[in-house]
């Protein structure tokens, strides 16, 4: 099976400095500038944001 480039996988680092990741893929036509999302880092047990790593 191809690779596919426009659905790229990205890593999500925690903001909060545990240097917990999720992984997940994004769409570069949809979204072109690095992603954010609030997901749930269990080092700290809270949501914070998530900002893709490059």
């Amino acid at each position: 099976m191809a690779r596919n480039e426009v659905r790229p996988p990205i890593r999500l680092r925690s903001t909060a400095g545990t240097g917990f990741t999720y992984v997940t893929r994004k769409n570069r036509r949809n979204d072109p500038d690095r992603l954010t999302l609030a997901k749930y880092d269990p080092i700290i047990r809270r949501h914070v944001a998530f900002r893709e790593d490059r």
